[in-house]
């Protein structure tokens, strides 16, 4: 039987052989936010469907393909859709795609995803840069053996969101006149979203938004030794006051509208990345 290592490094071999120049950044687009690498250039795709041992999206929004090309004159590789645990994924398989990143040489992470608004100063459409978070989803992708070259078998999380990253899109977003606003991200396994009581959970242990996705990768790409950038964005808002349902269709939807903005905080962070990050 293939270890998980074995089985990453074939779809890494496989990825490697049909994309160009060896990237440094990785990009992970979320829920609705497949357009925000509209500006990538001299394009390489890859479909999820033919990498071996890759899972395959399943989730409307997600377009389930690797695209290799050049952003503001730097190799960067592409994720547009990403895995999720309520799939029927486990913690370990929706990280494949980040280890793959980590044997191809991406150093630098940059992630976004949908998701609800739990501060009651955010509103619908806002984007929020990650500071740190919560996971509440049950599990840990670097359960199980450890693989000694991929990382150490106790990762510091203190800092895991790079400051220096936070601090080059804030200053992106100004320079674009584009408010941000900074938080705390709290990842829960889904699908089903949050009941009343549970807002008022997640809003009294400090979380600012709230999703079912990115701390898994979050986590294998701090093992990893990568520089980590996060963006949420708020697809609606969860006020256990005035609750307002949201399906599906509205998340995608406001996700969409948003990606042009993110798109342009994320081409001027890549531009203000030194050759060597």
């Amino acid at each position: 039987m293939e270890s998980f290592k074995d089985k990453v490094i074939q779809a890494t071999e496989f990825v490697r052989a049909r994309i160009g120049d060896r990237p440094r950044i990785g990009l992970l687009a979320g829920t609705g936010l497949g357009d925000s690498v509209g500006s990538l250039e001299k394009v390489t795709s890859v479909d999820y469907g033919r990498i071996p041992n890759f899972p395959v999206s399943t989730v409307p929004g997600h377009r389930g393909r690797f695209l290799s090309g050049n952003m503001g004159g730097k190799p960067v590789l592409v994720m547009q859709g990403r895995f999720h645990y309520y799939e029927g994924y486990t913690i370990k398989e929706v990280t494949i795609p980040v280890r793959v990143m980590q044997l191809l040489g991406v150093r630098t992470f940059i992630l976004s995803n949908a998701a609800g608004g739990i501060n009651p100063l955010f509103d619908t459409g806002d984007i929020m840069l990650i500071t740190d978070h919560i996971n509440l989803t049950g599990g840990n992708p670097l359960i199980g053996p450890n693989v000694d070259e991929w990382g150490p078998r106790f990762p510091d999380m203190s800092q895991v969101y790079d400051r220096k990253l936070v601090a080059i899109a804030e200053e992106a977003a100004i320079e674009d006149g584009l408010r941000v606003q900074k938080g705390v991200y709290v990842g829960l396994p889904g699908p089903s979203l949050e009941t009343r009581a549970e807002i008022r959970f997640l809003k009294t242990i400090g979380a600012d938004a709230v999703g079912f996705s990115t701390i898994p990768e979050v986590i294998a790409a701090a093992h990893g030794g990568m520089a980590i950038l996060a963006f949420s964005v708020i697809t609606n808002m969860n006020l256990p006051d005035n609750p307002m349902p949201c399906g599906l269709e509205e998340i995608i939807a406001a996700a969409e509208r948003t990606a042009p903005r993110l798109q342009a905080i994320i081409e001027r962070v890549i531009a203000k990345l030194d050759a060597t990050d």
